[in-house]
């Protein structure tokens, strides 16, 4: 499939979902809270740090809780039920397709634009997107690195990792396939084994410094895991 094709197909099935957490899960909307704990509990040690005996500080925060950026964010589902929960105190989306952009902005984060805690909603494609320089805390990435080609996907984590402040990470919840590349030609997107993903980031620049399958999901599902990166020099 030519590129331009590939990111024009996966444009056209998106803007044919249903606006809805429904629609953002693929008909699985009961996974919500499963998800956003799993979410909530990978994420604490980095934003609050980990205390030990008597309440005492054993693990400082690695980040602030100010801002973060959420890439490929639909209606909002993950910035409103887990960004915000951790709770950061900004969010900006990045979503591609215009009809979500319209609902995350005019019904589902209203109250939440309105009130200053989520700030720029840009209607963008991952593969063009170029975060202002030192701007975020996290950049958090869910259910949507498998639209982007390897290549581009290098180049959107370079891109990112400009976007970090001074200690920041990046987040990935993705699907992984069990051995070999799941090419879905319907939506546009290729499901990568574990091992895959993490050959890009490296070739991106990145360590993983944290991992986790998530559970509780249901039986049949890709296995799903979640990763925290940090630019290799950083460490």
């Amino acid at each position: 499939m030519d590129q331009s094709d590939w990111y024009s197909n996966a444009q056209k099935y998106w803007t044919s979902v249903q606006p809805t957490v429904n629609g953002m899960l693929g008909g699985f909307a009961t996974v919500d809270p499963i998800d956003v704990k799993g979410s909530l509990n990978f994420i604490d040690e980095f934003v609050h740090g980990v205390r030990g005996v008597n309440n005492v500080m054993r693990q400082e925060p690695v980040i602030s809780n100010k801002y973060a950026c959420d890439c490929g964010a639909g209606i909002g589902r993950v910035t409103k039920n887990f960004l915000l929960r951790v709770p950061f105190q900004h969010v900006d989306l990045v979503e591609q397709a215009p009809n979500f952009v319209q609902q995350a902005k005019e019904s589902y984060l209203r109250n939440e634009i309105n009130q200053g805690t989520v700030k720029d909603v840009k209607c963008q494609g991952l593969q063009d997107f170029c975060p202002n320089p030192g701007k975020y805390d996290l950049i958090w990435c869910q259910w949507v690195l498998g639209h982007l080609t390897d290549d581009d996907l290098i180049g959107f984590f370079k891109r990112c990792m400009k976007g970090l402040k001074p200690h920041g990470l990046i987040g990935i919840k993705e699907n992984n396939s069990s051995k070999d590349y799941v090419v879905d030609e319907e939506d546009s997107s290729v499901t990568r084994p574990n091992d895959a993903l993490k050959r890009l980031y490296a070739d991106a620049g990145l360590e993983v410094i944290k991992e986790e399958v998530q559970q509780g999901l249901p039986a049949g599902l890709f296995t799903v895991r979640m990763y925290m990166l940090r630019p290799i020099q950083s460490s």
